[in-house]
């Protein structure tokens, strides 16, 4: 067992991994909430996988089960699936000692910590990753949300779990799909700030890494949400990619997924901070290189005018301005606040000189 502590101010919760974990996640959930009902929130593609383990574990270890199985994909954060969620804890009477777990990727996770944060002003809940992405990221750190018609996660609050459970033999039935998206947002971590588990993607081999890659993760990242949890400063270099990639997603109607959309942004941030003397030409090459070594996309065909309007809406957008990430180096990135007029020459210096039109 390896355990991360996301320590913030008035509280902490630990992040626990370990193989086959799900066939005692009830034991180790009970030694931080008393048996009570419980809600395993999950989709209909990991549902037949892992449902039927985690329940065994809760309910030996005293939890009532209630599961809720919704649709996979972007679609189920909405409020329609939200507020389908909200009325089965209703109807099976949860009170505030009552709990949610979130089993599943990250749109799972989202939904489940929005739907706690919102039941009753709040029940506890708990995050068990099944994918790459969301074991890296998503999971840790108390971002939940629901998209809107006019952009990605604009309605939601910022909600801690009591703890996570990540089990990284739930990455054996992912995707190769699934496991590039995962990559995108370890790779972003890597050039936020830690070199070696760059070179890990850069050079080695991820699939042999899978428990060393969540971990240094999840340590980078707890350390950034305990400093800032509500994303007033530094939190906000996590968002490397993501400005130009959730553009790009809405762009799609979420035809292309979260994390091969943060690659696309992450690879036009690259670009356009090479272009602007903020990185050399050999770490920009480097950045863009490991993107296509793991399967990510450095390109989109979706036109700047295009992303530039969709960055307008963007949720991190602060009155006339926003804070774009620009790397310096391998381990090394910039906060840069810039107005939103000057959102579209950053895009178009991003593009590539052989993709301009």
């Amino acid at each position: 067992m390896k355990t991360v502590t996301v320590a913030l101010t008035d509280t902490a919760y630990p992040v626990m991994m370990e193989q086959g974990l799900r066939h005692r996640c009830g034991t180790l959930l009970a030694e931080r909430i008393a048996p009570c009902k419980i809600a395993v929130i999950t989709d209909e593609n990991v549902a037949p996988l892992y449902l039927a383990d985690v329940e065994a574990s809760l309910k030996q270890a005293g939890f009532t089960v209630l599961p809720i199985v919704v649709a996979p994909g972007e679609g189920s954060k909405s409020f329609g699936t939200l507020a389908k969620v909200v009325e089965a804890l209703a109807a099976e009477k949860f009170t505030r000692t009552d709990c949610a777990l979130a089993l599943g990727g990250g749109v799972i996770g989202d939904l489940t910590g929005f739907a706690a944060g919102c039941y009753l002003r709040g029940i506890s809940f708990v995050q068990m990753p099944t994918t790459l992405l969301a074991a890296v990221d998503a999971s840790v750190g108390g971002k939940t949300a629901v998209n809107l018609d006019a952009g990605k996660n604009l309605a939601g609050l910022f909600y801690q779990p009591k703890m996570v459970l990540c089990d990284p033999e739930c990455l054996q039935t992912l995707s190769a799909h699934c496991i590039a998206d995962g990559a995108a947002e370890a790779i972003k971590t890597g050039i936020l700030g830690d070199a070696q588990l760059f070179d890990i993607y850069e050079n080695g081999d991820p699939a042999a890494s899978y428990a060393e890659i969540i971990a240094r993760c999840v340590a980078y990242k707890a350390k950034i949400v305990a400093a800032d949890p509500t994303e007033h400063s530094v939190r906000k270099l996590l968002n490397l990619g993501h400005t130009i990639g959730h553009a790009i997603e809405r762009a799609s109607d979420f035809a292309i997924s979260h994390g091969h959309a943060v690659g696309i942004g992450m690879a036009y941030v690259t670009r356009a901070a090479a272009k602007r003397g903020l990185l050399s030409t050999d770490t920009a090459k480097r950045i863009l290189a490991t993107l296509e070594r793991n399967a990510l996309p450095i390109h989109t065909a979706f036109d700047i005018d295009t992303l530039d309007a969709l960055t307008k809406v963007d949720k991190k957008a602060a009155g006339a301005s926003i804070t774009v990430i620009l790397p310096e180096g391998i381990g090394n990135c910039r906060m840069e606040k810039i107005a939103l007029d000057e959102m579209r020459q950053l895009i178009a210096d991003g593009v590539g000189e052989e993709h301009r039109p």
